[in-house]
């Protein structure tokens, strides 16, 4: 893909996911990013409002140089800054990379994620702000949940945002592979968030629709006693069902 429509793609989603309507994020809140290559990744600028973000909203950020982050020593706060700066292939460009720069790093780096969306959805932190957060998350509800947002979601304990939590997504995110095959669609951060991975900008806007309305399920199944999730054999055979993948290309999923 072309740099210039994939950035265009990047804005539109970012635009779609910061849309006051969808109560996903106010202000500064939340980021995303682009896969451009092996090489770099395009991702919001720190500060920057998704809701009127443009192509200048966005810094071209090394790989390489932002796995170094990921896998080296632990830095210091003003470490971490001046490596995000270096990490930018324009030195010259505006605006520094966000400060979770290195997780959209570890989250581009695994393979079929092109685009990633990282949302404050009120819905969602209903739920990864309460003393919940685990029995909340810990089954699928329906059918389209599964879908959409895959067989489990990677669930992360409260970490200090910027390079602590990227290392500690990192983690959970290759033991997630290991016990179920492939690569997640949804990570809910403990006190902080939603992070969405897929293949392409349309995938990350209805992952995350789907997460939010699932979240709104939640609550109210807990206001009428608590959820009744589905088995894990019901939910392995709709992940595995060849109509629901069919219905995942139709769909977007």
């Amino acid at each position: 893909m072309i740099n210039t429509e994939l950035l265009s793609q990047l804005v539109a989603m970012s635009r779609s996911l910061g849309d006051p309507a969808n109560d996903y994020v106010i202000l500064g809140e939340g980021n995303t990013s682009a896969k451009v290559d092996a090489d770099s990744f395009w991702v919001k600028a720190s500060g920057t409002e998704m809701r009127t973000i443009s192509a200048s909203g966005f810094v071209q950020v090394d790989f390489a140089k932002a796995r170094a982050m990921l896998t080296g020593p632990d830095l210091s706060d003003d470490a971490v800054r001046q490596a995000l700066i270096d990490v930018k292939i324009d030195p010259a460009a505006p605006g520094h990379p966000s400060v979770e720069t290195v997780l959209h790093a570890a989250c581009l780096d695994l393979d079929g994620v092109n685009f990633v969306g990282h949302t404050h959805p009120t819905a969602i932190n209903m739920l990864t702000c309460s003393v919940a957060f685990e029995d909340a998350f810990a089954g699928r509800l329906f059918p389209d949940e599964i879908v959409l947002c895959g067989p489990a979601p990677v669930l992360v304990p409260y970490t200090d945002p910027g390079l602590p939590l990227a290392q500690e997504v990192y983690r959970r995110i290759h033991r997630y592979i290991d016990e179920y095959g492939e690569v997640p669609k949804v990570l809910h951060l403990q006190n902080h968030g939603l992070f969405v991975l897929a293949k392409t900008a349309k995938q990350v806007e209805n992952t995350t629709a789907m997460m939010v309305k699932t979240a709104r399920i939640l609550v109210g199944a807990y206001a009428l006693g608590g959820p009744h999730f589905m088995t894990p054999a019901n939910v392995a055979r709709i992940h595995t069902r060849p109509d629901e993948h069919y219905r995942q290309k139709i769909i977007g999923a």
